[in-house]
């Protein structure tokens, strides 16, 4: 997960083309691409959306952590 910020938006990159996808819905209202959701700056930052990507990341991280473990 990284994130930016330029001259005329932020921009989040959750790492992940699932996530892309599964919140595919609520990210209608905000440019995105491949692997890029960008936030304009004169609006406020979706906080509860960027929390719930984040959150789903971190998810995918644990769930690919513990199946490198068992091995």
């Amino acid at each position: 997960m990284y994130y930016a910020a330029f001259k005329q938006h932020c921009s989040l990159f959750p790492g992940s083309s699932a996530l892309m996808t599964a919140f595919e819905d609520e990210l209608k209202s905000f440019k995105t691409s491949k692997g890029t959701i960008q936030f304009p700056l004169d609006k406020p930052l979706p906080t509860a959306l960027i929390k719930k990507i984040v959150q789903a990341r971190m998810s995918q991280n644990a769930r690919k952590n513990r199946r490198s473990f068992i091995r």
